[in-house]
């Protein structure tokens, strides 16, 4: 008779440490198969053994064709600009700068683009123009496109000065317009006549640089939020 108390003992110590185990180990669904198991084992069962779920799996969504370019900081664009300037032998003709910390500004004389006294690009300037294009393309930028003149007063009755850099801003918008090098979302043109000079205007050697057209590159959220007194630009 005692074996058989005993046996219900050992029985009872065995399924008290398995459900110990189950406990520890931490797992949902193994707790409940194991407390129902218990259950049925010592008949307190009175609803059906709850089914066995799973967690569901959501897929990834997929690749777009076209992702986001990852914002550059403007020390690495400058490096690849002028990079990219040397490579294709530009350095002589555009002049590259880096200005406080959030801009970068390609310089191009004015001779290089237009004859003397015109607003009218020189169609030998069309080659320069479209390397440039190639190099400020593939970058996160947004581009403004600055005409700056000398103080020299402009012999034609109906320009001046402001005119005379706004209307080459706007040419060089326009060519790029024109040949689709660049969306018009990304570009705005602006004209700050004889106001800005890069040196005093004191030699024809220092009016000669100061007439020039920028290339004003900036990232897109510093472009976009850009509140300061720099020039209202003038989309075409």
């Amino acid at each position: 008779m005692w074996m058989t108390t005993f046996s219900d003992l050992v029985t009872l110590l065995l399924t008290f440490f398995v459900l110990l185990l189950s406990m520890a180990s931490m797992d949902p669904v193994k707790f409940v198969q194991a407390k129902t198991s218990i259950k049925d084992a010592f008949g307190w069962r009175t609803k059906a053994a709850p089914k066995q779920y799973s967690i569901p799996i959501i897929p990834s969504p997929p690749i777009a064709k076209f992702s986001p370019i990852p914002q550059e900081t403007v020390s690495k664009v400058y490096k690849r600009v002028k990079t990219d300037i040397e490579l294709t032998k530009l350095e002589e003709q555009v002049e590259l700068i880096k200005k406080d910390n959030d801009t970068i500004i390609l310089r191009i004389n004015d001779s290089v683009l237009f004859d003397p006294g015109k607003i009218l690009l020189n169609p030998s300037s069309y080659p320069l123009l479209r390397k440039v294009a190639d190099i400020v393309r593939p970058l996160p930028m947004l581009m403004r496109i600055e005409g700056h003149t000398d103080n020299t007063r402009i012999q034609r009755q109906n320009l001046s000065n402001w005119d005379v850099s706004v209307a080459r801003a706007v040419s060089v918008l326009r060519f790029y317009n024109r040949g689709k090098l660049f969306s018009m979302d990304r570009m705005s043109a602006v004209g700050y006549g004889e106001t800005r000079p890069v040196v005093p205007n004191t030699s024809e050697d220092n009016k000669a640089k100061n007439r020039r057209v920028d290339i004003v590159l900036r990232s897109n959220k510093t472009a976009s939020g850009d509140t300061t007194n720099q020039g209202q630009p003038i989309p075409f």
